[in-house]
């Protein structure tokens, strides 16, 4: 099975988001707006046990983090990806190397914190839709205090397989 593990943001920025992903994410319908702090990998259900153990026990070690959206962004010329940046708090920094440094480091590309909005374009819609976007002014802050470890089902959609608070006793 496909595991991944993200934060989701609050339901104030998820509706912002949404409503450019609805446009400009083929995604859309597959998982709700979220922060990607372990890429997809893949697992059995005797090892995903153990890696929810571990999950548990690293979320207990940190504090609550803070998200602040600030711009939209985009990864081209690596790929024609439009999102929401995220200010990186040292906090969001350091859970995601720790969750890298736990299961398997390895990752396709360097940990840019952010919310997807548009993906799969071509250079021209990129193009476009970037040029519209980036002067849209957005300016959010929130604090997240749960990590998800999520799968992916039959269809291609993710759901949440187990939530854990961070910094709980």
């Amino acid at each position: 099975m496909k595991f991944g593990i993200v934060i989701f943001p609050s339901k104030k920025i998820q509706d912002f988001a949404n409503s450019m992903r609805r446009r400009y994410d083929p995604h859309y319908a597959l998982i709700p707006p979220h922060v990607t702090l372990k890429s997809s990998f893949e697992a059995t259900e005797e090892e995903i046990k153990e890696i929810a153990n571990k999950l548990d026990s690293i979320a207990r070690n940190f504090r609550p983090v803070n998200i602040k959206v600030t711009k939209i962004g985009s990864f081209k010329p690596v790929n024609n990806v439009i999102y929401l940046k995220i200010e990186s708090p040292e906090d969001l920094e350091n859970l995601h190397n720790e969750l890298n440094a736990t299961f398997d480091g390895n990752q396709e590309y360097n940990f840019v914190p952010h919310i997807t909005i548009g993906q799969k374009m071509s250079d021209d819609e990129h193009s476009d839709v970037y040029g519209s976007l980036r002067m849209t002014k957005v300016q959010f802050e929130d604090t997240a205090d749960r990590i998800h470890l999520l799968y992916q089902l039959d269809n291609g959609s993710w759901t949440v397989y187990e939530t854990f608070r961070l910094g709980k006793e």
